[in-house]
């Protein structure tokens, strides 16, 4: 089966039927996440109902950073594949008790295969949900501060996230801020699902 690597979500498994020049999806380029993402059986209800839609919850968003952050050096296939996993291990992502993790748990996901046992990236985990709580209280929540500090480019987000939180950078910062709806590029504008993304009026098309 043909692989392709997209830059906007790593690498992922295509079916013969998206890559069939007649099917629906032929204005959109094949190295999109768009075309690889439709019809696959994991991405795809990623693809079509989450990337790029607006996310109304801390949780949501603070489950989403996670997941960008664990993503780094694997596939997105793989993360999308761990999902489940990975949020049962980290107490459905609630951002109080693992703000409060400690030792135990720091021992306890690093020999849990349900999460990514790399300790940089649970060290990150627990030091950003701390963070959250921080910028709870004086923005009001996590989407008070991403909103008080929009719009801004790329760049400027990046160096902000750096600033802020651990484990995020040039890659992982876009990836998750796109996958929110807080940059635009989420979607191309021939595909299918474009128009029920800027249904849920993501922050980039709010201004």
């Amino acid at each position: 089966m043909p692989r392709t690597q997209i830059r906007a979500r790593n690498e992922l498994i295509r079916s013969p039927a998206l890559s069939d020049p007649s099917s629906t999806l032929s204005e959109i380029p094949h190295d999109s996440y768009c075309h690889a993402a439709r019809g696959h059986h994991t991405h795809g209800p990623y693809h079509d109902s989450e990337h790029g839609f607006s996310v109304p919850t801390d949780v949501g968003l603070f489950e989403r950073l996670l997941l960008e952050i664990n993503q780094a050096g694997l596939s997105w296939l793989a993360i999308l594949r761990k999902r489940e996993g990975l949020r049962a291990a980290y107490d459905d992502y609630a951002i109080e008790r693992i703000a409060c993790y400690g030792e135990a748990d720091r021992e306890r996901l690093l020999s849990d295969p349900r999460a990514v046992r790399n300790r940089l990236k649970v060290d990150a985990a627990i030091s950003n949900a701390r963070t959250v709580l921080l910028l709870r209280r004086e923005f009001g929540s996590f989407s008070g501060w991403l909103d008080a500090h929009h719009p801004r480019s790329r760049n400027d987000w990046v160096t902000l996230f750096r600033a802020t939180f651990r484990f995020t950078g040039g890659a992982i910062t876009p990836a998750f801020l796109v996958s929110v709806g807080y940059l635009p590029g989420a979607h191309h504008p021939a595909c299918p699902i474009y128009e029920k993304a800027l249904a849920s009026e993501p922050r980039w098309v709010r201004g």
